[in-house]
């Protein structure tokens, strides 16, 4: 066995360790209740796994992105979710190739610990969605600060982090040459923003991910907070959304792996007409063919990790990942239910909580369309559809 897959054994047995205290009626009551799964995020701080990518000087552990992968193939294989806390391993990506060494020494030993949590992204605009050159939220140079103005959408878990990495122009896009220059990257304390120009706004949906609309009003960020060099923050913000999307599709093969597992044995144990439902072809097909898609789309989400770990260009591949992921969780899922039937609508087993999770992956952070849009443009080298 290799030292990769050695360490990637020792990682999913802890994983499973503290999914084990966590079982589907602590997910259930925290779905039904739309609370936030403080204490699996705790457990997961203490154990190192969230601050698995901060290097060791920093008090992390150094791993590459292919273990921490890993890490969100088991969360979700558990049955759990990693949605309350997935934000601080990709918002990583931003921090560590583009931060100063002033910030990443003021920020990350905080984050490892897990005395800070770093778990918003500031991307959305309701106006702008996936067109992110095309966002508004602007931010103005004054003296030692910059003062922020707009409003962002779709911000998951800003109510339970201390800091957020956010995007906003910094010079207005009919002003730049490049739609994808004039926009900036920062650092924002939420402990001292909010009520102090930033006000957070729930917002309710099919699904607990604790997601909300946040308002900027004249909000005054230090300008030490910048990230990187003003009006390049397109290029070191793609750093974070290549890492949360091959992480996203991480999560997707869990999920597919949980459905799979659950389905297979419900179609094993239940029996109908005398015999297990599973030796219908009916039923035992769509599984296979399930279990097979899951195998192909994991081998792309390798290859993407790999690539962003060796610094190469993986941005076709991160999005191939993600699609293929999440068509295949997806396809597991509805597979699942259908083994189910009835049952499969039934809280208690879980499967509608898993079923309505998935979903959401073929709509965030980008939609299929969109991937199928860059590859047919950047990969093939059709005509731009948008």
């Amino acid at each position: 066995m290799s030292d990769h897959d050695e360490l990637v054994t020792q990682v999913r047995e802890t994983v499973a360790q503290i999914c084990a205290e966590y079982p589907g009626e602590y997910w259930r009551e925290k779905d039904r209740e739309r609370e936030y799964p403080t204490e699996f995020v705790q457990a997961l701080t203490r154990a190192g796994l969230l601050a698995c990518l901060i290097p060791e000087e920093y008090g992390g552990s150094g791993l590459p992105l292919l273990v921490a992968q890993e890490i969100m193939k088991a969360i979700h294989e558990q049955g759990a979710n990693a949605a309350a806390c997935h934000a601080q391993m990709y918002t990583m990506g931003t921090l560590l190739r583009h931060g100063s060494e002033e910030q990443k020494a003021r920020y990350l030993p905080g984050i490892a610990s897990g005395e800070l949590r770093l778990q918003a992204f500031g991307v959305t605009e309701p106006t702008a969605g996936t067109d992110t050159t095309s966002i508004t939220t602007m931010a103005v140079r004054d003296g030692d600060d910059y003062v922020i103005n707009g409003q962002k959408v779709w911000i998951s878990r800003a109510e339970h982090s201390d800091l957020m990495i956010l995007l906003a122009r910094t010079t207005p896009k009919s002003q730049v040459s490049k739609k994808t220059e004039g926009l900036s990257v920062f650092v924002v304390d939420m402990r001292e923003a909010v009520g102090n120009g930033l006000t957070i706004k729930p917002i309710r949906t099919m699904i607990n991910h604790a997601t909300t609309e946040l308002f900027f009003d004249n909000l005054r960020v230090p300008a030490a907070n910048l990230l990187g060099e003003e009006g390049k923050g397109f290029r070191y913000i793609l750093s974070g959304m290549n890492a949360e999307r091959i992480l996203i599709a991480s999560e997707c093969i869990g999920d597919a792996r949980w459905f799979i597992k659950t389905a297979t044995q419900y179609a094993c144990e239940r029996e109908v007409f005398g015999k297990p439902i599973g030796t219908n072809q009916g039923v035992q097909f769509p599984i296979a063919r399930a279990y097979a898609q899951t195998c192909a789309a994991d081998l792309m989400v390798e290859k993407a990790s790999r690539l962003y770990d060796a610094g190469d260009d993986c941005g076709a591949e991160a999005n191939m990942a993600k699609m293929l992921a999440s068509e295949a969780s997806w396809a597991a899922g509805d597979t699942c239910l259908q083994t189910h039937g009835g049952f499969g609508l039934a809280e208690e087993y879980d499967v509608e909580r898993k079923f309505r999770e998935t979903r959401l992956y073929q709509i965030a952070p980008i939609s299929t369309n969109l991937i199928l849009s860059y590859l047919g443009e950047h990969e093939l080298g059709m005509p731009r559809s948008y």
